[in-house]
């Protein structure tokens, strides 16, 4: 579409010979033709071409062009001077470094550029630096060599050995490590990078060759996967073409090591170009099977687009299982085809909803990431909202104390609501839930129960349970209301068995009342559950299960509950778990410490692993990356690497890592001043 502007009619020196003189239309010439030349000049000449018709007046006429073209000419000039700015500050910035780095017993340290020849830039140095450079989480063994190859992302390829059923996943995932090599350009942005050059002849020829071996077949994440891998990287004696090697028993050992092989790559800043380590060699492997991540959408809800971020931060750091809390007492956000009402009844709105096309999208995400999604519905405690259609379908009170007030009687945070134990329906509906979970969520391989947190007294205050329990001979006392809590349990999880049709999936139990000391033999047969540990480190529960054979998965909150350390959200003052973990606790915090200290032995055979957990109260969609990252990744090498050093050993590549995260469209929370990261070691006490 063209813009036109019809031209100003001349005056007529008949009609207007009494209006003009010919000094004042020399004067309207030069003004008009200077407009005319002004940069953006076309509203203007326009603007003034409707002056010239309204004004009859040619002094009040010569005021009002005056003052347009001042205004002009000084926009110009302005115009003009910031052009000539950014080019000088663009060719400012292309000039030579005033800095460099130095390897120096295992740092980067900085220099003038005048200080020696084998000066390097930053990123290459932490690329190269140390036994393992900046790599997160640290390997189990890692060697990287001092020299690198530049090259251009379009010239990385993949040679591929792999079954059938796995390649396709091995070919998203290398999709995914071009796509982390492109994010290294600084100016990258929706999916592309402006790689400019100039670039000599080797950088332009340069190959990155990834030569991958699948050995087997398992496509899905268990809890016995195997997850090693070995990489080693070769350059050609004539520097032409850099090969990784990468040999891995399953798909999901093969994907960690494309994370370890990108960040054996970085950005050269003065190249414009990629630069990978000429030569490098890991052997790794988690030390634990079971490396989480919790995060609750029922409190405040968080989009699938921030749940992928979590899984992409979690991918670029090994961890391998995103817990979804997905439901609880205050909404009911999943939508279930053959239970609309619950999300109908129990979702904020109609848009804060997941659907069953989104979830199943969601876990192919993750799992090409080597992450498995692990639902939990909560219960019997934390139902509420979701379940209060059942009373007008004739099928009477599924959840109890919904809602209900005085909350600090009835529930540990508001809103409160329990399964009503008295009614024989809810185990249809837990029923109808386990086996549209199941199939939404597939292949699933663990389940989480929830099953903490019930209030004996919302049960005992709902006269319809305490009637029940009378009648049945059950009793009203404290551990009567406990036997039937495990009669729950036991039920639900023949529910699970029975959805399952014959898999094998895991059951999930929270620590609880009970799950405390001489309550375990009620329903908790060590083989049926595994208990996750939310207490804190010096519990003795922790000894107590250990010495039954129980499974653990640790979560203590004194170490890794991301939520805890703000302001109240009841009443004033901090909330209940206080202070803040800082990502050093989280690094710090070592399962199999804990063990040892409580028992005597670590209890490698029995501890999957862990967990930290973000709860929602006062996190959304805006602010979960910041809560979470990087903090999980402190967490992840601690699961991953479970080294027998502290945080101060690993903050170099901490704050680097952190950095990464960022790049990968991750919104992580600084650490430090920027300085410190071109300072190593500088920032202690």
């Amino acid at each position: 579409m063209t813009a036109t502007c019809a031209t100003p009619q001349r005056p007529s020196p008949a009609s207007h010979a009494t209006m003009h003189t010919r000094g004042q239309r020399a004067l309207y010439t030069r003004l008009y033709r200077s407009v005319a030349r002004a940069q953006h000049s076309f509203f203007l000449v326009c603007s003034l071409a409707r002056v010239i018709r309204r004004n009859a007046t040619p002094m009040r006429f010569l005021a009002v062009i005056t003052a347009v073209v001042v205004v002009v000419l000084v926009v110009v000039n302005l115009a003009s001077h910031h052009a000539h700015a950014t080019a000088t500050t663009a060719n400012f910035f292309k000039m030579p470094a005033p800095w460099g780095w130095r390897c120096e017993d295992g740092r980067c340290v900085k220099h003038a550029a005048a200080g020696g020849s084998d000066l390097v830039p930053l990123n290459q140095c932490k690329l190269t630096c140390g036994g393992a450079g900046v790599l997160w989480p640290l390997p189990a063994s890692a060697s990287v060599g001092r020299r690198v190859s530049l090259f251009l992302p379009q010239n990385a390829a993949l040679r591929p050995t792999c079954p059938a059923q796995v390649c396709p996943l091995l070919q998203e995932a290398f999709v995914l490590f071009r796509d982390a090599l492109q994010r290294y350009h600084p100016d990258y942005t929706s999916g592309e990078a402006p790689w400019a050059g100039p670039w000599d002849a080797a950088t332009e020829a340069h190959a990155l060759v990834v030569a991958v071996t699948v050995e087997g077949a398992q496509a899905h994440l268990t809890l016995d996967m195997d997850e090693s891998y070995s990489l080693s990287v070769n350059t050609s004696a004539d520097g032409a073409v850099t090969t990784a090697t990468i040999v891995a028993p399953t798909f999901f050992g093969a994907r960690h090591a494309l994370e370890t092989l990108a960040q054996l790559v970085d950005y050269h800043e003065t190249r414009d170009a990629l630069m990978v380590v000429q030569t490098a060699a890991v052997t790794d492997g988690p030390a634990f099977a079971y490396r989480g991540l919790l995060v609750d959408t029922s409190r405040n809800f968080v989009t699938v687009a921030a749940l992928r971020r979590t899984v992409d931060a979690m991918a670029a750091s090994k961890l391998n299982t995103l817990h979804w809390h997905i439901t609880d007492s205050h909404s009911f956000p999943l939508a279930l085809r053959s239970l609309p009402n619950m999300a109908y009844y129990g979702a904020y709105s109609a848009r804060q909803v997941y659907t069953p096309a989104q979830v199943r999208d969601l876990v192919q995400y993750a799992r090409v990431r080597g992450v498995r999604l692990l639902p939990e519905l909560d219960a019997p405690a934390h139902v509420g909202n979701g379940w209060q259609w059942a009373e007008k379908e004739g099928l009477g009170r599924l959840a109890v104390c919904v809602n209900q007030e005085p909350w600090q009687e009835l529930c540990v945070e508001p809103p409160c609501g329990q399964l009503n134990l008295a009614n024989p329906a809810i185990y249809d509906i837990i029923g109808q839930i386990y086996e549209e979970m199941l199939d939404i969520f597939a292949p699933v391989d663990i389940f989480h129960y929830g099953g903490d947190e019930v209030n004996l007294n919302c049960w005992n205050s709902t006269q319809e349970i305490n009637s029940w329990m009378t009648a049945n001979g059950h009793g009203v006392d404290e551990e009567a209301y406990y036997r039937q809590w495990a009669v729950f349990q036991e039920k639900a999880l023949q529910l699970l068995q029975k959805a399952a049709k014959g898999r094998k999936v895991e059951g999930v139990l929270w620590t609880s009342e009970l799950t405390k000391p001489g309550r375990l033999n009620l329903s908790h047969n060590s083989s049926q559950y595994i208990i996750q540990i939310w207490s804190t480190q010096d519990d003795p529960v922790i000894g107590e299960m250990l010495a039954m054979g129980h499974r653990l998965i640790f979560s203590n909150h004194d170490a890794w509950y991301l939520d805890c350390g703000m302001g109240a959200w009841v009443g004033d003052g901090n909330n209940w778990c206080s202070p803040y973990k800082g990502w050093q606790t989280v690094y710090d915090n070592s399962p199999h410490a804990i063990a040892t200290s409580l028992t005597g032995s670590p209890n490698t055979e029995l501890i999957l692993g862990g967990e930290a957990a973000l709860w929602t109260e006062q996190a959304d969609t805006n602010t979960v990356d910041a809560k979470v990252w990087p903090r999980a990744a402190a967490l992840a090498e601690r699961l991953w690497s479970n080294p027998s050093t502290s945080w101060q050993e690993a903050e170099t590549r901490f704050i680097h890592h952190r950095q990464r995260l960022v790049q990968r469209g991750v919104q992580a929370e600084r650490i430090q001043p920027q300085w410190c990261h071109q300072n190593e070691e500088l920032c202690y006490l």
